[in-house]
């Protein structure tokens, strides 16, 4: 299943060379490969993959919105990914465990996040974003490939205890440069742990350019760690489900490791601090609109007569009503006083601590004598 070593000449070729079920029209793509993993998949089911990838992108609208408007530090868009992140997220089984990095909105919101847990990291409050062991997802990680060390060891210790978990980790096409992402690769073939390595390959790591950074596709790196791979069209949901359900199976029947390469695009900034018109060109960004996982969907169940008005209009309830609530949350939020950092830091304290919240004090304290 690993790609052919085909120079990456464009973004247009780029595309063509992935896996796909849907292409860009909407018509339905007969594949071999993929077929036999979504022959369960009714329109239901497709319909309620069309609803999540809606509800995740106006999650990320009202995230953009509130970074801007103050109530957050920081915001990583994922619009243009939501077929990646739902399609893989929604193959998972509830027993096993993600590893993601600081852009996997949709995976948590596939996992059960609640409407707080969007924000409360890229808020800086108390508690860093959710419960980890209630969503079966580590905290968000901002060391680019770091993730992937933790996801191997947690992979190990599935081995070790014989569990039929799978440990899952998510990275950017930015990433595979790490050492660490290598590194783990090497580990995972290794000891045959059970983990996927799901590559969101969306061309841009910040202002870097994939095809810079990787002259072949990047799947065809982890056949030469014994890591077999497939490269998919990362805005054809159902190739990501189709994909992320061959993955699993290999990792969950003892097989060792598989790696995804999910080819996609970031529609938006790199994060909020980023401004993407200073190194991208408008009109590729026009060529992926053309291929916008959302509208892919919905133009493959109007051909099969599964679409209809009370699916839009429940969808779009559905999609305002997540954005208020996590825009409530958001604002409802209270920030501990800043000394508070300190609290709890020991069980007791001592005069090193004492005299390091004295120094912040002072320090905030400079602020007000300034006004």
């Amino acid at each position: 299943m690993s790609p052919q070593a085909t120079p990456i000449a464009d973004t247009a070729q780029d595309l063509e060379l992935s896996e796909r079920l849907l292409a860009p029209d909407g018509s339905r793509v007969p594949n071999p490969r993929l077929d036999p993993f979504v022959v369960d998949v009714d329109a239901a089911q497709l319909r309620a993959l069309h609803r999540d990838m809606v509800v995740l992108r106006r999650i990320d609208a009202e995230g953009v919105a509130l970074q801007r408007q103050g109530q957050l530090g920081l915001w990583a868009p994922c619009q243009g990914q939501e077929a990646t992140q739902i399609g893989t997220a929604r193959a998972l089984d509830p027993r096993d465990f993600v590893f993601p990095s600081y852009r996997e909105t949709g995976v948590i919101y596939a996992r059960g996040a609640q409407p707080g847990d969007y924000v409360r990291m890229w808020r800086g409050e108390e508690g860093a974003a959710y419960d980890p062991a209630a969503l079966g997802v580590a905290p968000l990680q901002i060391i680019i490939g770091a993730q992937t060390l933790h996801a191997v060891g947690y992979a190990l210790g599935i081995q070790y205890e014989k569990a039929a978990e799978v440990a899952v980790t998510y990275f950017g096409d930015g990433a595979t440069s790490q050492g660490d992402v290598n590194e783990a690769m090497i580990f995972a073939a290794s000891y045959q742990a059970p983990v996927v390595f799901v590559c969101q390959n969306n061309h841009w790591a910040i202002s870097e350019p994939v095809a810079v950074q990787s002259q072949y596709p990047i799947a065809g790196r982890a056949p030469g760690f014994g890591i077999p791979s497939l490269r998919v069209d990362g805005n054809d949901v159902l190739a990501c489900l189709a994909a992320m359900r061959w993955a699993l199976d290999h990792a969950r029947s003892g097989r060792g490791p598989a790696y995804i390469e999910a080819v996609t695009y970031r529609m938006g900034p790199h994060t909020t601090a980023d401004d993407p018109t200073r190194y991208r060109d408008d009109a590729e960004l026009e060529a992926w609109r053309r291929r916008d996982p959302i509208a892919r969907l919905e133009a493959y169940l109007r051909r099969v007569g599964e679409f209809d008005d009370d699916h839009v209009a429940d969808t779009q309830a559905a999609a305002d009503a997540v954005a208020k609530e996590m825009r409530a949350a958001c604002l409802g939020m209270v920030t501990r006083p800043p000394l508070a950092v300190f609290d709890g830091v020991y069980a007791e304290a001592h005069t090193g601590l004492e005299r390091q919240r004295d120094e912040y004090a002072a320090y905030l304290a400079s602020f007000e004598s300034e006004v």
